[in-house]
């Protein structure tokens, strides 16, 4: 099912440059439909984002792909994502053989993701809290990808990122990011290039923008 669809967006992912087989192979393996609601279904492998409730989204796949790229994980990489959301960044990462641990700030959503990785048999370790404040118990982790838009870098997070590792994250104002991505060279210390221009959710939490 879909099979034409999810290569069909792959072409297009390859034709934006996403140029990664992995990630191109990550694509055509995890089935989009499944993380989308079911009056959305026949436009899971649009490359649009879709309402996923609760005034989420599930993002376009070309972002997903290009942080993913950008993150560039390796197989047995520990990977910390803030923002589950629809689980499907989260599965993704897991095709590519890494170890995920998510956080989710919204319980309707934590909840629903949960069924989803139980349903898939996906090993992904989830939590329900800020995910600004990261997630110190499994730190330091190899790469960190935020899926939702901070006004700053959280300071947490930098700390918890292991030294050579790389954080994909938007920043800016509630409308509009650009995408910093962050490699850390000692404590205290990081490069960081950017990529203009994104729009995501907003950030909430301790070190993000605060709830309206």
């Amino acid at each position: 099912m879909y099979e034409t669809e999810k290569n069909e967006l792959v072409e297009i992912l390859a034709k934006r440059d996403i140029s990664n087989p992995r990630v191109l192979d990550a694509f055509r393996k995890v089935e989009r439909h499944l993380f989308v609601p079911d009056i959305m279904k026949q436009h899971a492998y649009t490359d649009v984002a879709l309402p996923i409730g609760y005034g989420q989204t599930i993002s376009q796949p070309y972002t997903v792909a290009f942080m993913t790229e950008a993150l560039d994980p390796k197989p047995g990489q520990k990977i910390l994502e803030v923002g589950t959301g629809s689980g499907y960044q989260a599965a993704i990462l897991n095709q590519m053989g890494v170890r995920v641990f998510t956080i989710e700030r919204s319980l309707e959503l934590y909840n629903r993701a949960l069924k989803i990785f139980d349903q898939l048999g996906l090993k992904i370790a989830c939590r329900c809290s800020d995910g600004t404040l990261g997630w110190d118990e499994f730190a330091p982790f190899d790469g960190i990808i935020v899926t939702a838009g901070g006004p700053t870098i959280p300071q947490n997070l930098i700390k918890q990122l292991a030294i050579n590792g790389r954080m994909v994250i938007p920043v800016g104002d509630r409308n509009k990011q650009t995408m910093k991505i962050i490699t850390k060279i000692s404590d205290g210390e990081y490069t960081s290039k950017e990529a203009p221009y994104f729009a995501f959710v907003p950030l909430i939490g301790k070190e993000g923008w605060k709830e309206k």
